[in-house]
């Protein structure tokens, strides 16, 4: 039987609803929360009350049901439904984030399936695994960054970058002390160009410094010059810079495809955390 719109208006259903979905930490959680209406099925009716009940004694006892945030994985879901797409750094951090608390809180609810057993039975179909999270840590660091030994040739690009980066440190430190010798340096000695860093050079002797001009001063007292022996270096690291890049494009584009195969189970996680988000909404409520 239809229950009448002047009932829902009556008992200030939607304002009900919108006090729920401010109890739930997550923007999927407050969305299920909104969209909640009276259950036609009694089954599942009991189940979800039993759940909600089940999460709400677990405030008042000592085994507390562990935290269930996560962010949205709309976004690398359907990029994975996409031949050759790669996914974002942050899109591999939130798939490895959301499997962490997925696993913890499926063998959370297994230890303590006699205080939660509605809870830990809607989640028996979920395989728990370290697959996704041990192949995502193996690529990215904890800080966001793909790993130095994410693969053999990345982990030799980056050692010719240090060394690279080693010489154009040292030869400018042995052209600033040369031409500061000779006094054909500004007070101010050096300065940075496009993030290169260059010398002032006294206009007056800018022929006498072997270099690139990068610019000069508003009053043309300074001519800005990236040593000869820098320049060489800087190109290099351009060079070498190149093939990092492209060889972590490489990589994401590899752990992205190793990921497509595992796409219904990142939806069930999401799924799932929905869910239990909204559970705890309606607990607190």
């Amino acid at each position: 039987m239809k229950i009448p719109e002047k009932a829902f208006s009556d008992l200030e259903f939607t304002t009900v609803l919108q006090q729920l979905s401010e109890l739930a930490i997550t923007s999927m959680g407050k969305e299920l929360c909104l969209s909640l209406a009276p259950f036609e099925n009694e089954e599942e009716l009991i189940r979800q009350l039993e759940s909600v009940s089940e999460f709400t004694a677990s405030f008042d006892n000592e085994n507390r049901i562990p935290n269930h945030g996560f962010d949205d994985l709309s976004t690398e879901i359907n990029l994975l439904k996409i031949e050759n797409s790669v996914l974002e750094l942050e899109g591999f951090r939130r798939i490895a984030a959301a499997s962490d608390i997925v696993n913890v809180l499926l063998k959370f609810f297994k230890k303590f399936k006699e205080y939660y057993p509605k809870l830990y039975e809607q989640g028996t179909n979920i395989e728990i695994t370290k697959e996704l999270i041990i192949s995502i840590n193996n690529v990215i660091d904890r800080f966001g960054e793909v790993r130095n030994d994410a693969s053999p040739e990345l982990f030799q690009i980056r050692k010719k970058i240090q060394s690279v980066r080693s010489k154009i440190g040292q030869s400018f430190q042995r052209a600033l002390s040369q031409y500061s010798t000779a006094d054909y340096l500004d007070d101010i000695k050096e300065s940075v160009v496009e993030n290169r860093r260059v010398l002032a050079v006294k206009a007056m002797y800018r022929r006498k410094v072997k270099g690139a001009i990068m610019g000069s001063s508003k009053t043309g007292s300074i001519v800005y010059i990236e040593p000869e022996t820098t320049l060489q270096h800087t190109r290099e690291l351009n060079n070498l810079q190149f093939e990092e890049t492209d060889e972590i494009k490489r990589i994401l584009l590899a752990l992205t495809q190793y990921l497509q195969p595992f796409k219904s189970l990142l939806i069930q996680y999401q799924e799932y955390l929905i869910l239990i988000d909204s559970y705890y909404a309606r607990a607190k409520y």
